[in-house]
């Protein structure tokens, strides 16, 4: 099977301008084919053209799709020895390999005055749900102390 280049692709290969190349193609210097809206060059019309061995194309690079979550959670009514209990717990449970590698981080604020604790997840979607599962059955422990 033929490998084709873009217009785009020929010109960063030779090292010169899209337009130089649309002319080349356009003069008939260099035989492309014309699919749509768009020129595609055979590597074997490339070598000709450029009179050396036909080259491979640039790899394209597709990023890999990843979604992380950024959460808070606030508890209220919570004293100064749950809060650190519930912080001791969490910081125990996200230690471990993390789904795609990718650490959970976690951070907490414990306002006395107010006694409230504020939980502040970032990470994966899953490892990010599991972690609130795990606070959510710390919280409905501590009310039943």
């Amino acid at each position: 099977m033929p490998q084709y280049y873009s217009v785009e692709q020929v010109a960063e290969l030779l090292g010169l301008h899209v337009r130089t190349v649309r002319g080349y193609v356009r003069d008939g210097r260099l035989k492309a084919a014309r699919i749509g809206k768009q020129y595609r060059i055979t590597a074997e019309d490339l070598a000709a053209f450029t009179g050396a061995p036909a080259v491979p194309a640039p790899a394209v690079v597709v990023p890999e799709l990843r979604a992380e979550a950024s959460t808070i959670v606030q508890v209220d009514g919570i004293g100064t020895r749950e809060a650190a209990r519930l912080a001791s717990t969490v910081m125990a449970a996200i230690s471990g390999p993390r789904e795609g590698g990718r650490p959970l981080k976690f951070q907490t604020v414990h306002d006395e005055e107010r006694s409230t604790l504020k939980v502040i997840v970032f990470g994966g979607l899953a490892d990010t749900a599991e972690l609130l599962v795990l606070i959510n059955a710390l919280i409905r422990e501590n009310r039943h102390v």
